[in-house]
Formats: structure tokens, C-alpha cells, sequence
């Protein structure tokens, strides 16, 4: 706390960018450190809300669920509103103050699919307080959020459960 605060991009096609996120959480809390997520596309509480709330990390899942997938039944328009009302209650939970990690989970996503311009994001994260950190998840991050990120890490998917035809598993996929 009272350093400089890094932007980290966690992206890739693989499994495992927002539970790398959540370890970062888990460390940081354990450092003192006020953390937020804000979860961008998930709708299903996952297990991790429960613990994280108890260890003090302010989570909102603010996502409508997976946008333009079959099983997808809302309009676009809805699938926007959503992106667009938790980045704005992001914004008005940092004008309180007090915050050191951000984390923006599947924010990388939101902004892939058109729900979030690039451009807001990048005004956003070049205007934040100079000692949050943040985390960007999700697959397709931006080129810019690339560039302008101090650390960059690709989840890459060699080999996956859901490719022989098994369910996401309670404990491990949510």
C-alpha cells in the first residue's frame, strides 16, 4: 500500500484466469489490502462469493450470464445495460475510497463483445487512483489493455474435461 498500482491482464482461452485472480485477492487481503470484484458477464454466485465475503472482499456479480451462447435468452440491449451499470457502480465504489486491489472479472470479455467500449476502459484505468491496483480478466483481452498493462499473463488451454463431454463440476467450475 501507498506504491505505485500495477494493471495485470489475465487472459487466454484456457481455464483458470479469474481463480488466479481470486488467489491474488486471497494474498492481498491477507496483506491488509481492501479489495473489490466486480464481475462483469457471471449471473451464477459462484463458491468463491461465500469465503471471500467472510476474509472482508467485497464481491458483486453484476452479469447477466454468457452473452450469445444457445442457451442465452436475453436481449442484447439487456446484455449492455448490465456491462454498463456495474462499470458505473465500479466507479462509484471507488469515489468512496480506500481500495488497493480491483479486480474486473471477464471485463476483457465485456469489452470483446461490444457491451463496453474499449476506449471508456482505457480513460478509466489511465485516470484510476494512483495506488490501486487492477486485475483484467477474461479471454480476447484488448490489444490496448495489453499494452498498457505492467504484467500480462495467457491461460492456455492444453486440455480440457468439457472436450470428452463432462459437466462443470461443483467445487472446481463454480
Amino acid at each position: 500500500m501507498g506504491e505505485k498500482g500495477l494493471i495485470y491482464v489475465f487472459t487466454g482461452e484456457g481455464k483458470g484466469k479469474t481463480t488466479a485472480a481470486i488467489g491474488q485477492a486471497v494474498r492481498s487481503i491477507g496483506q491488509g489490502w481492501k479489495v473489490l470484484i466486480v464481475q462483469f458477464i457471471k449471473q451464477v454466485i459462484s463458491g468463491e462469493v461465500a469465503p471471500l465475503k467472510k476474509l472482508g472482499v467485497e464481491v458483486y456479480p453484476m452479469g447477466l450470464g454468457y452473452v450469445g451462447i444457445l442457451t442465452d435468452r436475453k436481449e442484447r440491449a439487456q446484455h449492455v445495460q448490465a456491462a454498463e451499470r456495474a462499470f458505473d457502480f465500479t466507479k462509484g465504489k471507488l469515489d468512496t475510497g480506500g481500495y488497493d486491489l480491483l479486480i474486473l472479472d471477464e471485463v476483457n470479455n465485456a469489452v470483446h463483445l461490444g457491451l463496453l467500449e474499449v476506449g471508456e476502459v482505457l480513460e478509466f484505468l489511465k485516470s484510476k487512483p494512483k495506488n490501486l491496483s487492477v486485475i483484467l480478466t477474461g479471454r480476447d483481452a484488448p490489444q490496448e489493455f495489453l499494452e498498457l498493462a505492467d504484467l500480462v499473463s495467457e491461460v492456455r488451454e492444453i486440455k480440457h474435461p468439457f472436450r470428452e463431454g463432462l459437466r462443470g463440476k461443483k467445487g472446481i467450475e463454480y
